[in-house]
C-alpha cells in the first residue's frame, strides 16, 4: 500500500491509501479523533512503522479503543506484542499480526526459512553477492540462494529493488519477525559474523581506490552499503570483538571521512579505541591514526595543525606516539602510518615536523607525496617562513591531487590557496577558489565541508561589498548545515555568523553565535587557538574599553602560545583597533607590546 513521504504536505498525507484506511478504521472506534495536520502526521508515522500492511493497520486501529493515537505511535517499536488481538469476529489467524506472518512462515520450505531469517541481519537491503555469502547454511548452498530469494519475492516476503544491480530487502515488520526466528534457531551470532566478514572484506577491497579518480565509483558502492557497514561495526563493538572491529574501522575510516559521514565515523572510531582485547598491530595503529586525523583536519580555520603540541589533547598525543611506535616495527605499513611519523615530530615542535614531511616527498605513494607537500605549505604559512615557497608547495600539491583525481585533496589544496590569497586582500580570487573546492567536494558528498566553505565565502563576499552574494552563500551554508551533525563544521558556521554580525554592528547576535560555536566545540573550546579567536572577537564587540582591553591582552597572550603567525597577525589588528578606539595609537601599541618588542610584532604582521 502506498505510503506518504516523510516530507509530504497534509494534502498528500490525507490522500495516501494507507492513511485513509487508518483514518476510516480509527474513526469507527474513536469519535473524538481530530482531523488536523498534527493528527494526519501521526497517522502517517504509524502507517510507515507498519509498512502500510492493511492487516497491521486494521489491528492498530482496533487498539485505539484503549489508547490514544500518540500512545499507539510511541509503542510501535514492539509491534508484535502491541498488535495482539483485534476483531473478535476475525478468523483466528487474522487476530494478531504475528499469527498471519506465522501462517506464511509455515508454508515455506526449510531452505526458504534459512534464507529469510538470515537475510534479517542486513540493514538497508542486500546485494545478491552479499546474500549468497551470508544466507548459506546446512540446507542452502551458494548457488541456490538466488532461486530461493526469487521464491521469497514471489511470496511477497522479500522486496526487490534496483535494475542492473538489484537489492533484496524486507519490510520492517517481516525483518523483525525473521530476526526473532533467527534467534530461535540459535544462529544470530553465526549470521552476524558472516555479515561482518563480508563487509569487512568489501571495505578493505574499496579502500585503496578511495584516493584516486575511481573514488566516485567505489564511494557509490560503499554508500549503497552504508547501513550494513555501520551495523557490522556496531555488532562487533557490542560483542566485544576488538580485533574484528579494529580491522573494519581501519578500512572504513577513510570512507566515513571522505563520504560525508564524519560524525558517525568519529563516534564509531572512538568506541573502537575503547575496546579491550588483542588486536593486530597494523589495524590498531591505523585506527589511532584515523582518530588523530579528525583532530588534524577538522575545521581547518577553527583548529590548525600547528596548534598540536605538548600538553594539548593528551589522548591524541598518546595515539600518535603509539601509532608511530607500531609503524617502526610493521613492514610495508599503511600510508596513514607513514604520515603519522610526521605528526610524531610535530609533537616536539612545529619546526621539527618539516624534515619529516620532506622525507615523504620521495615516498612511493603519489597521494602521500601530495599530502606532504600540502602540509609543508601549511606549516610555512603557520610559522611565517618563506611565503613564496609556501605558495609553490600548495600549488604543486593541488596539481598532484588533480592528476590523481582525488577530490578531497583537491578541495583541501584549493581552500588553503583561497585562505592564502584572501590574506593578501584578493577576496574575489579567494571566492573563486572556494567555488572550485565546493564543486569537487560535493561530488563525494562531503556536506560538512560545504558548510565551512560557503560560510567562509559569505565573509569574503561581505568584504567585497557584495551583501547579496554574502547572504546567498550563508543561506546555502545553513541549508547544508541542516543535513550534517559534524560539530566543527557547525562551529565554523556559527563563528562566520558571529563575524558578520560584528561587522554589521550587531553585538547581541555576535554573542549569540559565539555561544553556539563554543557549545558545538565542547572541550575543544579550551584549545589555545580557539581561545585566541574568541577573545579577539569579544575584543571587538565589548563596549567597555577596559573590558575590550582585557580581551585584547588575553587574545595576544594566547595567540603567541600557539606560535601561529596568521593568528598573531589577526590579533594585532584587533590591538590596533583598540588603540584607535582610545585615540591613543602609539601609546596603546607600546602598552600591548610590552611582553615583546614592537619590531617583532610588525615582523609577524607583515609575514607574506
Amino acid at each position: 500500500m502506498v505510503l506518504p513521504a516523510q516530507d509530504a504536505d497534509p494534502g498528500e498525507i490525507e490522500s495516501a491509501p494507507a492513511v485513509r484506511l487508518l483514518r476510516d478504521r480509527a474513526s469507527a472506534v474513536r469519535k473524538d479523533l481530530a482531523a488536523d495536520a498534527t493528527t494526519l502526521a501521526t497517522m502517517a508515522r504509524v502507517c510507515r512503522a507498519l509498512d502500510g500492511m492493511p492487516l497491521a493497520i486494521e489491528l492498530a486501529a482496533a487498539r485505539l479503543r484503549t489508547m490514544s493515537l500518540d500512545q499507539l505511535a510511541d509503542r510501535l517499536d514492539d509491534r508484535f506484542r502491541l498488535l495482539t488481538g483485534g476483531s473478535r469476529t476475525a478468523l483466528p489467524r487474522h487476530r494478531t499480526l504475528r499469527a498471519v506472518i506465522d501462517w506464511s512462515w509455515e508454508l515455506l520450505s526449510d531452505a526458504e526459512r534459512v534464507v529469510l531469517h538470515r537475510l534479517s541481519v542486513f540493514s538497508g537491503g542486500a546485494s545478491l553477492d552479499a546474500a549468497e555469502r551470508v544466507c548459506v547454511g546446512d540446507t542452502v548452498e551458494t548457488g541456490h540462494v538466488f532461486d530461493l530469494l526469487t521464491a521469497l519475492t514471489e511470496k511477497s516476503l522479500v522486496l526487490i529493488e534496483g535494475g542492473r544491480a538489484p537489492r533484496y530487502r524486507m519490510l520492517g515488520t517481516i525483518k523483525e519477525y525473521a530476526g526473532q526466528r533467527l534467534a530461535e534457531a540459535g544462529e544470530s551470532d553465526l549470521a552476524r559474523r558472516a555479515h561482518l566478514a563480508y563487509f569487512t572484506e568489501l571495505v578493505e577491497a574499496a579502500e585503496p581506490h578511495l584516493y584516486r579518480a575511481e573514488q566516485l565509483k567505489w564511494l557509490a558502492t560503499l554508500e549503497a552499503e552504508h547501513d550494513n557497514i555501520g551495523a557490522a561495526m556496531r555488532g562487533a563493538i557490542g560483542a566485544g570483538e576488538a580485533d574484528e572491529a579494529m580491522r573494519l574501522a581501519a578500512a572504513a575510516g577513510w570512507y566515513w571521512w571522505l563520504g560525508g559521514h564524519k560524525a558517525e565515523g568519529n563516534e564509531l572510531i572512538m568506541a573502537v579505541t575503547a575496546l579491550p582485547g588483542e588486536v593486530a598491530d597494523e589495524s590498531r595503529a591505523v585506527v589511532y591514526a584515523r582518530a588523530v586525523h579528525a583532530g588534524v583536519h577538522a575545521g581547518r580555520s577553527v583548529r590548525d595543525l600547528a596548534t598540536w603540541g605538548p600538553g594539548d589533547q593528551h589522548q591524541a598525543e598518546e595515539w600518535i606516539r603509539k601509532a608511530y611506535e607500531i609503524s617502526r616495527r610493521v613492514p610495508r605499513h599503511h600510508r596513514a602510518l607513514r604520515f603519522v611519523a610526521a605528526l610524531e615530530r610535530l609533537l616536539h615542535a612545529p619546526d621539527a615536523a618539516m624534515p619529516a614531511f620532506e622525507q615523504l616527498l620521495t615516498d612511493e605513494d603519489p597521494w602521500l607525496r601530495a599530502l606532504a607537500r600540502l602540509h609543508l605549505g601549511r606549516l610555512r604559512i603557520v610559522l611565517g617562513h618563506d611565503g613564496r615557497d609556501a605558495d609553490a608547495y600548495l600549488e604543486t600539491a593541488l596539481a598532484e591531487f588533480r592528476a590523481l583525481g582525488d577530490r578531497w585533496g583537491t578541495s583541501f589544496a584549493l581552500t588553503e590557496l583561497a585562505n592564502r590569497i584572501a590574506m593578501r586582500g584578493e577576496f574575489a580570487g579567494a571566492c573563486e577558489y572556494y567555488a572550485q573546492a565546493i564543486a569537487v567536494v560535493t561530488e563525494v558528498g562531503a556536506n560538512e565541508d560545504v558548510v565551512s566553505m560557503r560560510s567562509r565565502q559569505a565573509q569574503l563576499y561581505w568584504l567585497l561589498g557584495d551583501a547579496e552574494s554574502s547572504a546567498a552563500a550563508m543561506a546555502e551554508a545553513q541549508r547544508y548545515a541542516e543535513r550534517v551533525s559534524w560539530p566543527h563544521a557547525l562551529a565554523e558556521l556559527a563563528l562566520a555568523k558571529a563575524d558578520l554580525a560584528r561587522w554589521r554592528g550587531d553585538a547581541e547576535q555576535a554573542h549569540r553565535q559565539l555561544d553556539v560555536a563554543l557549545a558545538m566545540l565542547g572541550a575543544d573550546a579550551e584549545r589555545a587557538y580557539v581561545r585566541a579567536v574568541v577573545h579577539d572577537l569579544l575584543g571587538y564587540v565589548a563596549e567597555d574599553l577596559d573590558e575590550a582591553h582585557a580581551h585584547r591582552v588575553a587574545a595576544f597572550r594566547t595567540a603567541t602560545e600557539t606560535g601561529h603567525a596568521p593568528l598573531i597577525a589577526q590579533v594585532l589588528v584587533g590591538v590596533a583597533d583598540l588603540a584607535l578606539r582610545r585615540d591613543q595609537p602609539e601609546q596603546e601599541a607600546a602598552r600591548e607590546g610590552a611582553e615583546t618588542s614592537w619590531s617583532r610584532l610588525v615582523e609577524v604582521t607583515l609575514v607574506p
